[in-house]
């Protein structure tokens, strides 16, 4: 597993019946987890006082109980990189810490290449990779559906001091802006992408991940350079194992540039029981340089 065990502004501090209890730089939430199948040890302590606690709905969606006065929004950072931090209707709070593994080998990577490198990143969310690439001195492209996605992002821009780096912020389907690219010729040296399960565009499309997932990693081969560095797939998908993502690149970009494939799970720390909390999982291609 790829642990995200670097992180000083975030924590998971236990985990139990279905929650996880974090600490996001001062404040602390309490939030539901489908893979916390165990129970609670000891629900004491920030257990009963946590700043926020998310109630799962028997309908489904759910609800936050705050019990301290947050702020709208707040920052946490890591390393070079800083974001901004707000619980949404639906359980999340614009960010997924346990990605900071791959912000990490993004930006390694990147540097190492010693040669400028073009970036894009699809079903972009807020821009956690994002940052990281342009902090590591690429140019980004950054892809997202939603606008106020692609707003927060360049607001986590500003905030990591990226204002003027070289970003294009796109409010877009990501299935036709790629056939867009493809037909402008326009060329990337890495991609990556954090596809949803299940997704409708604005014209009623619908995306399946296993229906889609591979006839979009073969359209993206379409817009890459003929010196490509990575490309990244994260995936949240129940059902769908670390071996489906070897296959599918294995398939596509390493049959085509050769190269190495990595893929398995991700997750983070535990800190009260010192295990580790499965969150997704991850297919990373590199080239050889």
């Amino acid at each position: 597993m790829y642990i995200a065990s670097n992180w000083k502004d975030y924590e998971v501090i236990d985990t139990g019946n279905g929650d996880k209890l974090e600490r996001w730089g001062n404040y602390t939430l309490r939030r539901p987890d489908p893979q916390i199948i165990w129970p609670i040890t000891n629900e004491t302590g920030l257990w009963k006082t946590s700043d926020g606690h998310y109630h799962r709905s028997s309908s489904g969606g759910g609800q936050w109980e705050f019990r301290s006065k947050l702020p709208e929004r707040w920052t946490i950072s890591y390393g070079p990189l800083s974001f901004h931090i707000r619980p949404t209707n639906f359980k999340h709070t614009g960010l997924f810490p346990e990605q900071a593994v791959n912000w990490d080998w993004i930006m390694e990577r990147i540097r190492s290449a010693d040669r400028p490198i073009r970036v894009l990143n699809l079903f972009g969310y807020t821009g956690g990779a994002t940052v990281a690439a342009a902090a590591a001195g690429a140019e980004v492209c950054h892809v997202d559906a939603a606008k106020g996605m692609v707003q927060w992002c360049k607001e986590n821009a500003e905030l990591s001091g990226l204002q003027n780096a070289p970003i294009r912020y796109i409010t877009d389907d990501v299935f036709k802006f790629v056939q867009r690219e493809q037909r402008r010729e326009r060329q990337y040296d890495a991609i990556i992408m954090d596809p949803p399960s299940y997704g409708r565009g604005t014209n009623g499309e619908t995306w399946k991940l296993e229906e889609n997932l591979y006839p979009f990693v073969e359209l993206c081969m379409s817009i890459l350079s003929d010196k490509p560095l990575f490309i990244l797939i994260n995936s949240y998908t129940t059902g769908i194992s670390p071996s489906v993502l070897h296959n599918i690149l294995s398939m596509t970009v390493g049959r085509k540039y050769g190269g190495q494939i990595h893929c398995g799970e991700i997750g983070l720390p535990i800190t009260n029981s010192g295990l580790n909390l499965p969150c997704g999982i991850l297919g990373r291609w590199e080239s050889g340089e």
